[in-house]
């Protein structure tokens, strides 16, 4: 899809990385592995193309945002790089998450001029 729409391959490795980090959360931490990734091409006037990617699953939630968007924070074990990672590999990122009922990650990238 970003290659279709012209985006170089910094952005795609970008793209690549962060839904990548998404799907391993949304297969790590929703009980039944379930969720979704949307992903759609927003061309906007006066606004840059970019590629928005929606990561939605059912998992338990995130109780600390702030702790979880830090780097090595994990509740797993893990590295703790994925989520800030794709914070920062982002142009845009958004996250809503409630305690028992699933996290909802927005980000996109924008195509370079």
């Amino acid at each position: 899809m970003a290659k279709r729409q012209g985006f170089d391959t910094h952005q795609i490795s970008k793209l690549a990385t962060a839904v990548s980090e998404l799907a391993t959360n949304i297969h790590k931490y929703s009980s039944d592995h379930g969720g979704d990734i949307l992903a759609k091409v927003e061309n906007k006037p006066d606004q840059p193309l970019k590629i928005a990617i929606q990561a939605r699953d059912n998992g338990p939630g995130i109780t600390n945002l702030e702790e979880a968007l830090l780097d090595h924070y994990s509740s797993s074990g893990t590295l703790g790089l994925g989520l800030p990672g794709v914070k920062r590999i982002s142009d845009e990122f958004h996250i809503v998450t409630k305690p028992g009922e699933g996290t909802i990650v927005s980000i996109s990238i924008h195509q370079s001029l």
